[in-house]
């Protein structure tokens, strides 16, 4: 599974995914190309307007070419389903602005929604994703695995404030230091009404606000930081000026930087993992199910047939906050490569597209073209 391994043909054939997933009882679906644009922006931040096709309908309603399929395979759900369970698999053009690839490309995938057994399903889609590879002549592979939900339980162990937890999972998910989280900015005279009218706002609210203007001006980034980057740091201060503080106290930036160095086995993480919250004297319950979950999670994939034991686990791994909330993994051909393979855990994605419950939802999504390409490396 793991290794150097041959590389995989350049003449794979993507439909012999859907005839996999079709198989597996995953039900072909191909929503509009045309979407509206609303949803991408609110849950991946305005700066992304600059990376996907536009247009308008005419009413004058913003649409975009669909640059991925997950949102638009969730909101045909709330259409055809509702809060029923129900597996959908995908094949077909997304439309998105990368460096050094092209901006029209095809995916394939798989969605599953609805499902309680939380961590049979996470098992699965990963089942699913290495045995697709496969099929389409992927070897060598290199399995990363991460947990959202579980870095999450751990800054609310810690009693993070809200604006610096969100903050501290952005840069972690970014690759940044947590330095600049130590010692919050002083609050200037000139900025204080404003400070205090959005301290406790909703920050997904405060977030669309600052790119709205900021949008509305032609700004896409100032002092190199994204239209997401200083509403965050709008909170932050809000949060400071109130009195709730920003920081991070030298306990708890320790703790976090431990749980960060974690990586290895899923089984020998866990059990990392469970070491440092018993040495840090944490005991929150939300934090003991998230590790219950982890293990559960590593017991389904080994019991599926896949070597638990040649995946890693990265503490360090994290993903757009605003969109997974647990179980997150990435499938490349080599240490370093582009994925082949991406996906995890979205608990709240249905709920934001119009669902009057939270639902469940796990899958990921192939990117045909680097396996077109045989790519290995960045």
């Amino acid at each position: 599974m793991t290794g150097t391994g041959a590389a995989q043909s350049r003449t794979a054939d993507p439909t012999r995914l859907l005839a996999l997933f079709e198989g597996r009882g995953y039900a072909r679906v191909e929503p509009p190309v045309l979407q509206p644009v609303e949803p991408f922006l609110e849950l991946s931040g305005e700066d992304i307007r600059r990376r996907i096709f536009i247009t308008q309908d005419a009413g004058g309603a913003e649409l975009c070419l669909r640059p991925e399929y997950t949102i638009p395979v969730g909101r045909h759900h709330r259409v055809a389903a509702g809060s029923r369970p129900a597996d959908y698999c995908y094949l077909g053009p997304v439309f998105r602005l990368r460096a050094g690839e092209p901006g029209e490309f095809h995916q394939a995938g798989i969605e599953s929604i609805g499902r309680a057994d939380v961590p049979a399903a996470d098992a699965e889609i990963l089942g699913l994703a290495v045995e697709g590879l496969e099929r389409l002549g992927a070897h060598g592979l290199q399995v990363r695995l991460g947990d959202m939900g579980l870095i999450t339980a751990l800054l609310d162990a810690l009693g993070v404030p809200p604006a610096a937890k969100r903050r501290c999972l952005r840069a972690i998910a970014a690759g940044r230091s947590l330095d600049d989280l130590v010692a919050p900015a002083p609050v200037g005279e000139a900025h204080a009404g404003l400070l205090s009218a959005i301290q406790g706002q909703d920050p997904q609210g405060v977030r669309a606000f600052v790119e709205d203007v900021l949008a509305i001006a032609g700004i896409s980034r100032v002092g190199g930081r994204s239209a997401g980057e200083i509403a965050e740091r709008f909170l932050a201060k809000a949060a400071a000026h109130a009195g709730g503080g920003t920081g991070l106290s030298a306990q708890a930036r320790e703790v976090i930087e431990a749980y960060l160095a974690v990586t290895g086995d899923p089984d020998g993480a866990a059990a990392a993992v469970r070491d440092l919250v018993r040495a840090a004297g944490l005991d929150a319950p939300a934090l003991r199910d998230a590790l219950a979950l982890f293990e559960e999670r590593n017991g389904f994939i080994a019991a599926g047939g896949l070597p638990l034991d040649r995946f890693t686990f990265t503490g360090r791994f994290a993903r757009n906050l605003d969109y997974y909330t647990g179980f997150i993994f990435e499938v490349a051909q080599a240490d370093g490569a582009k994925p082949l393979v991406g996906g995890g855990r979205y608990d709240g994605l249905l709920q934001h597209l119009g669902s009057p419950e939270p639902l469940p939802a796990v899958g990921c999504a192939f990117w045909l073209d680097r396996l077109s390409a045989g790519e290995t490396a960045r």
